[in-house]
């Protein structure tokens, strides 16, 4: 291959800068890892799908197939120590088509995340203060009513995520960090006094324990939460794409992955029983209950929020609504970091037009988190059901990122002949294959594959990678590099 790298467009100080801690990549992964939808998910996804018992069972073993999945990731990047995680992992194994191929498809599932937090400080706010910000009606798209309110809002977070991304690594490390600790401080206080409550009163019941409205057979319950592991715990896998902007020794990484992964796991477990703990009055048991939850508002409406409610009163809901804005917080700024450098290092490499590559004097690269904020704009006017159909699909490049990843390491273990990194790199590629078959075909008795709806969003995705990889391609042969 021959490597011939032009500059145009590029700040000579295009190296990023070592700036964070290993308190600040933890915060980074798990605030990736908890975002809107894991304070949402227990009511709409997991208890209806699978019941308490039938959710933790998924959740843990989905974790423990991500625990395998982060060793590859230690030992790809003990390799690799540079920005592009996957993206590298992937060309360096294969080649760089298949390294564009892993990345674009990542790049969705970091992508989506960004919009989708966005457009849920809306929802919050709908249930906190009712319509208030849903004014100037704009337009209905895919069912869903848009208004300049709304977008009003939406803009506000998105533009100002944006520019702390600009601020530098380190800035937004700190603020990632007390973000955090806001949010599991206000989840560990709704906990305690949840527990402290139920043992007081005896009322505590998680009956029924696999979900009455779900299917009959608890192995596809189980299966029905366990498909959507890849997108639950994504986040773990943006420390490799932080790399470059690390102050401290690569052996460190696996401890971060793995402690980011297990603290979510914790966080899943502690909201989906809670979700199931307290109900309204009015339902015999959780599950009457969530059936209801589309006719409900307010406060009701979202059973998280409702069992602060019941333990705490409005001090509670004050607290997990703390909570859950950080979260939403969390979630957007580690998106826009690991989104942003994964487009940097695929422009650095020749893969995407040389634009997304451009770093500023904090040596930020600050058209890839442009074109981030541009992306996410554009996704929050499609509303809120277009999102959630982006959302269903992402699992795909999640699952995608991980099977190129345990592969790589498959094949470089091999040829230095250890055996150990070989099994769980086999072990990580047949999960993530996995995740993505059940997913993509839709299989009698398992109705756990994608939507109509679903597969368009990722043709159109997958259209748009095309398209961007056939200008980068010219453009190398412009100026003489030659991607192989």
């Amino acid at each position: 291959m021959k490597q011939n790298m032009h500059n145009h467009n590029l700040n000579p100080a295009s190296s990023l800068k070592r700036e964070l801690s290993v308190l600040n990549a933890w915060a980074l992964a798990f605030g990736c890892v908890i975002g809107w939808s894991a304070f949402v998910m227990p009511g709409t996804l997991f208890l209806p799908n699978a019941g308490p018992v039938g959710t933790m069972f998924a959740i843990q073993i989905a974790a423990f197939t991500m625990l395998i999945i982060s060793y590859n990731y230690t030992y790809m990047i003990g390799k690799f120590p540079i920005a592009g995680g996957e993206f590298v992992y992937a060309s360096r194994a294969f080649g760089k088509l298949h390294g564009f191929i892993c990345s674009w498809f990542l790049a969705l599932s970091y992508l989506c995340v960004i919009p989708l937090n966005a457009t849920a400080f809306n929802l919050i706010l709908r249930i906190l203060f009712g319509d208030f910000f849903s004014f100037g009606y704009m337009y209905s798209f895919s069912g869903y009513d848009i208004y300049a309110g709304d977008m009003i809002v939406v803009a506000f977070m998105l533009i100002s995520f944006a520019f702390i991304s600009f601020l530098g690594a380190r800035v937004t490390g700190v603020l990632q960090t007390v973000m955090v600790f806001i949010l599991l401080g206000g989840l560990a206080v709704i906990t305690a006094s949840a527990v402290f409550l139920s043992l007081y009163q005896g009322t505590f019941s998680l009956n029924p324990m696999f979900s009455p409205t779900g299917d009959s057979n608890h192995f596809v319950q189980i299966m029905a939460v366990l498909v959507t592991a890849p997108m639950s715990y994504v986040g773990f896998d943006i420390v490799p794409q932080l790399t470059e902007e690390t102050k401290f020794p690569t052996e460190r990484v696996k401890v971060i992955m793995d402690a980011s992964i297990l603290m979510g796991l914790l966080v899943y477990i502690v909201l989906a029983f809670l979700a199931c703990a307290y109900v309204p009055t009015g339902y015999s048991n959780w599950s009457e209950y969530l059936a209801d939850l589309g006719n409900l508002s307010g406060v009701r409406s979202l059973p998280t929020l409702n069992v602060s409610y019941q333990v705490l009163g409005r001090a509670g809901i004050c607290i997990m609504a703390c909570s859950i804005f950080t979260a939403m917080f969390t979630g957007i700024v580690g998106f826009y970091m690991a989104t942003s450098r994964l487009l940097y290092a695929m422009a650095r490499e020749g893969i995407l037009p040389y634009w997304f590559a451009y770093v500023n004097q904090r040596r930020m690269p600050v058209n890839s988190v442009v074109f981030c904020f541009i992306a996410s704009c554009v996704a929050c006017l499609l509303g809120r059901a277009v999102l959630g159909m982006i959302f269903d699909m992402a699992s795909i490049g999640a699952a995608i990122g991980f099977a190129y990843t345990s592969l790589a390491a498959y094949k470089f273990a091999t040829h230095e002949k250890k055996t150990d990194v070989r099994v769980w790199g086999i072990l990580g590629f047949l999960f993530s294959l996995a995740f993505a078959f059940l997913l993509l075909v839709p299989l009698p008795g398992l109705n756990v594959s994608l939507s109509f709806n679903s597969y368009v969003a990722l043709m159109v995705w997958l259209t748009l990678g095309i398209i961007f990889y056939n200008l980068s391609v010219r453009e190398n042969q412009k100026f003489g590099v030659f991607v192989s």
